[in-house]
């Protein structure tokens, strides 16, 4: 399945970096080390992630609901969590992991691989629906909760934020 990649920081390579490093050749009178190139490489990342931030500072009116597949010590559990955001640009945070991609797939859901100690976490983010009653989101997250949440479920309840995120970078995603 394709990926539209919107930030990692998994499997960077120096070579990738590597005209951004000519740039600052003129810049030191000596060689600049390995250790400094991965040094820069991390903080250059990081920043780009503060711009995809920016690029994604898309509203959403009714909030935005995480539905996890965690990946811990004991095992594979479901779970959910209530963002409490309004804004996709806010899901760019607040990982647990040490390795983290963020991309829309080629079907518009909006994911996160999140990597860490245990295993890997897979959230999918949606926006609740228009209309949706406390006591629906309640009883949907229960379902999930539970590991009994069908597609169905959860599309009857929530929609993809991966069209709004398409529409930012140009890519091609189901609605």
């Amino acid at each position: 399945m394709k990926k539209h990649i919107i930030w990692s920081n998994r499997d960077l390579k120096l070579e990738d970096w590597e005209d951004s490093f000519e740039e600052l050749r003129t810049c030191f009178d000596d060689e600049i080390t390995e250790d400094e190139k991965w040094n820069m490489v991390y903080q250059w990342n990081d920043e780009y992630l503060e711009d995809e931030c920016a690029n994604l500072n898309i509203p959403v009116s009714n909030g935005i609901i995480c539905i996890a597949d965690l990946g811990l010590w004991n095992g594979r559990h479901s779970g959910y969590k209530d963002c409490g955001v309004h804004n996709i640009r806010d899901c760019l945070i607040g990982t647990c992991g040490d390795y983290v991609t963020w991309y829309v797939d080629e079907l518009g859901d909006f994911r996160c691989e999140d990597c860490h100690h245990d295993g890997t976490n897979y959230y999918t983010y949606r926006a609740w629906k228009e209309g949706v009653s406390p006591l629906q989101m309640e009883n949907l997250e229960w379902k999930i909760y539970c590991g009994k949440a069908t597609r169905r479920d959860i599309t009857r309840l929530t929609r993809k934020l991966g069209p709004d995120i398409a529409k930012v970078y140009g890519w091609k995603v189901r609605a």
